[in-house]
């Protein structure tokens, strides 16, 4: 093969590739939101407002198990259980404060009508600013903010 033809073909390979990683890896639709955030539009439309905040997240993201233990408590797993004798829950931080879940790893204090959205770390790159806490990965809550009283 000529030298100029190879490089050429090589060119055109390189060129196919960017242009298959640039579209999205094969996805017809833009996404309209991050597939691993829960809204408040999602709680309320689950009909899960009376229920525990953890049950928000069943089934709504990939790699995310929502069980009831023996006890009667709620465990939410992220990339399933990852260690034997160690801890294997999430790290949980409410409006930018690390929070300890309550009795039997349930978040009974958080009302799920005030949550404005959950967002579920899985990832490595994206758990590393937590460090060594974030390794079970990350669930970050946001809440409703009230409106600013009126000026005047």
């Amino acid at each position: 093969m000529l030298p100029s033809l190879r490089v050429a073909l090589s060119l055109g390979v390189l060129v196919g590739i960017a242009a298959g990683c640039a579209s999205g890896g094969g996805k017809t639709r833009p996404s309209t939101r991050d597939e691993s955030t829960v809204t408040s539009e999602d709680i309320e439309r689950q009909g899960a407002t009376s229920s525990p905040v953890e049950k928000a997240l069943q089934g709504r993201i990939a790699g995310v198990t929502v069980i009831q233990t023996p006890d009667g408590s709620i465990a939410v797993r992220i990339r399933g259980a990852v260690s034997i004798h160690g801890n294997t829950e999430p790290l949980y931080i409410l409006d930018g404060m690390a929070i300890q879940p309550g009795p039997n790893g349930t978040l009974s204090g958080i009302n799920p009508s005030d949550i404005e959205s959950i967002k579920v770390l899985k990832d490595a790159a994206e758990t590393a600013m937590y460090g060594s806490r974030g390794a079970n990965g990350v669930i970050i809550i946001k809440t409703k903010r009230p409106p600013p009283p009126p000026s005047g």
